[in-house]
């Protein structure tokens, strides 16, 4: 929120979010509590190119971004919404596999601060806890995600499953 003073100079006053307050919604019927979410970054191809003559600078030239992996860890439940998912993988039949899944972030008053989108995530990797007879910690399973995009945003999300767009191949998100 941007604030006048007295010197007629706008100031901002910026609101910092606690990483321990996120909340992760995938598909409308498949939304978790998560014990840690990792990964979730993205980097742009850089083609560096040289001109003869010109020994002090470089040409830089941006290519494709590349999103990476996004590992989503949780107590095991009960509860099959994972599992389901990444069946539905195997299966061809059916239609839409992939989702958006939205990662948010609360402040300690419980307002959304901000809101990853991955669009058109698909599952690649589901692991499972080692299981100890003599252990007593609580069963950890982790989730991988692949995703085709990612819209930043201050709301709430899309994270219903959406079609690909015919022209582009892109999930959209609303």
């Amino acid at each position: 929120m941007a604030e006048s003073n007295n010197n007629g100079n706008i100031s901002h006053e910026l609101k910092y979010v606690t990483t321990n307050h996120f909340y992760v919604e995938i598909d409308s019927s498949i939304a978790a509590s998560f014990t840690e979410c990792s990964g979730l970054s993205l980097q742009m191809k850089k083609n560096v190119f040289f001109e003869g003559g010109v020994n002090d600078q470089q040409r830089i030239y941006l290519g494709h971004t590349e999103f990476a992996d996004v590992t989503l860890k949780r107590g095991v439940t009960d509860h099959p919404g994972f599992w389901n998912w990444i069946n539905a993988v195997f299966d061809e039949n059916k239609a839409t596999t992939r989702r958006n899944v939205n990662i948010l972030v609360f402040n300690q008053g419980g307002e959304t601060m901000m809101s990853w989108t991955l669009i058109g995530a698909i599952p690649i990797s589901w692991k499972t806890p080692t299981l100890q007879a003599d252990g007593n910690a609580v069963a950890i399973e982790e989730l991988t995600l692949a995703y085709e995009g990612l819209q930043l945003g201050k709301a709430k999300g899309g994270g219903n499953p959406q079609m690909r767009e015919k022209k582009s191949g892109f999930f959209l998100s609303h």
